[in-house]
Formats: structure tokens, sequence, C-alpha cells
């Protein structure tokens, strides 16, 4: 029993010794004989099995091996994207303040008696914009109570409050600003003064026109410059709507400001060249 055992033993090594020689000599010999070309047909599915299971191997081997280095690519691409969406969100930034500074620009060359003082909002008074802004400028940049303040769409409104290094704006839309605005189409004049609809708009309105004004919606309004207090010809906005008021022989037009006070971040001082003291029996220098 024993011999069986070991004859089946020396069996088995001899015919693995056989396999392993059979399957080097089908892949290095270059002319295969009839009996090697026979046996490689027969060990053909093995070879195919071997050289499967070597490429699976090796395949997640080299992913292993190249994990750490993709991971790293990936997150050096995270990073890229990330630089690139900020430096597309500065570029937009740059852009739009570029675009609103020639804006300035363009109503700057038309009027030339004022210095431009750049300014930026730094908080609301009251907690709601309708009643003012805080801007971080004051009487160490040279303004002064009363000095108009606009943006690149048109009129704000005027510092009413003036400390070292800060000031308060009240803007177009609280009623306690009272502009003398024109309408472009047909040089008619009114008080301009804003208001909130019962819808929670901010709107204005010129009032004191004559019966007979030809004012439209469409029409744009701007300051006409009347008092000195403004500049003329700052944008204030366009009308939407007109009424007829025959008890007081007078129309009144509903104004959309161009100005969204609910989104202003950059502001423009006006600084007169020429020192004026506005009262109400005129203009003293």
């Amino acid at each position: 029993m024993k011999f069986f055992k070991n004859k089946l033993a020396v069996t088995i090594i001899v015919l693995s010794v056989t396999f392993l020689g059979v399957i080097v000599y089908s892949v290095k010999s270059d002319k295969l004989s009839v009996f090697s070309s026979a046996t490689g047909t027969a060990l053909n599915p093995v070879q195919k099995l071997f050289f499967s299971i070597n490429d699976k191997i090796k395949n997640e081997v080299q992913y292993l091996f190249n994990f750490s280095n993709i991971r790293k690519e990936n997150d050096d691409l995270k990073k890229r994207n990330v630089e690139l969406e900020n430096q597309l969100i500065e570029y937009d930034s740059l852009k739009k303040q570029n675009d609103d500074f020639r804006k300035v620009l363009n109503f700057a060359d038309q009027n030339k008696a004022y210095n431009y003082v750049g300014t930026s909002i730094i908080g609301v008074s009251g907690g709601s914009f309708t009643n003012g802004y805080f801007i971080d400028k004051g009487t160490d940049q040279g303004l002064t109570k009363d000095m108009v303040v606009i943006s690149e769409l048109g009129l704000v409104g005027k510092i009413t409050e003036v400390h070292n290094n800060w000031s308060k704006i009240e803007t177009l839309i609280n009623e306690n600003i009272a502009v003398v605005g024109k309408d472009v189409t047909t040089n008619e004049s009114g008080i301009v003064q804003g208001f909130v609809d019962s819808k929670n708009n901010n709107l204005a309105k010129i009032e004191q026109l004559p019966i007979n004004s030809t004012i439209k919606a469409g029409d744009v309004i701007t300051t006409s410059g009347l008092g000195k207090a403004y500049p003329s010809d700052i944008r204030i906005g366009q009308v939407t709507s007109v009424e007829e008021d025959k008890v007081k022989v007078m129309k009144t037009a509903t104004i959309k400001p161009y100005v969204d006070f609910n989104k202003l971040q950059s502001l423009f001082v006006l600084i007169p060249k020429e020192k004026r003291n506005i009262t109400d029996d005129g203009v003293k220098y």
C-alpha cells in the first residue's frame, strides 16, 4: 500500500514537471513539432487561464501602485478647479467695478465742477436701507453734510450726518429727501420724493407738474440742477404711470428709480470744487 502511494506521488511529480516543461517549451520554441503543436493545442485553455489570471493580477497591482498618484492628481485637479472658479468670480467682480467706474467717469466728464470720492457701504441705518446707509468716509476725506451721493446707475441721496471716518446717507426713497427733477422729454420740472407702495416696492413720484403737462410713461427723469443742491442731469428713474389731480390742478407721475437700493455696495460722493452754502435765500459762495 505504501508502495502504491509512493508511486502515485512520483507519477504526479513527473507529470507536473513534464507539463511545466511543455508549457515553457511551447512558449519559447519558434518551430513547433507535430507533437508540441498537438500538446500546445491541448494545453491552450490552460495557458489562456494562466495568462488571464496573470493579466488580472498585473492590472490590479498596477492600479494599487498608481492609486496614490491618481488620488494626488485628482486632488490637484480639484484645487485647480477651485482656483479657476475664484479667478472667474474675481474677474467678474473687477469687470463690474470697471464698468461702474466707466459710467461714473462718463458723468464726471460732463460735470467737472466736482471731485468724486469712492466709498463703500458699511451698514444700514435703523436696520433697513430705507432709513439710510453708513459709509466708510467722513470729514478726514473732505466730506460734509448735504453732499450728493450717486452710484453708477444714478442718484442715491445725500449725506445727512458726517464724522471723522464715517458718514450717514439718506436715500431718494426716504420721504425726508426732496429733489427738483425734470422730464428729459418735455423739460418740465417738479418735486421728486420717494415712497414705498403697498407691495413694498421702492418708488418715487414727481409732483407739481402743470395740468397740461405732456409727461407720459417711459419718460426719463433726471435732476434739474435748480437750487444748485444737486447737479443737473443725474439720472433718477423712468415714469411708469401718470395721474391727474383736477382739484390741485396738477399732474403727478410715478417713477421707478434706476438705482436698486437693496443691492448697493460702492457709492461716489460729489465734492464741489467751489464751495457753496445753500440757504433758503439762495446760494452763497
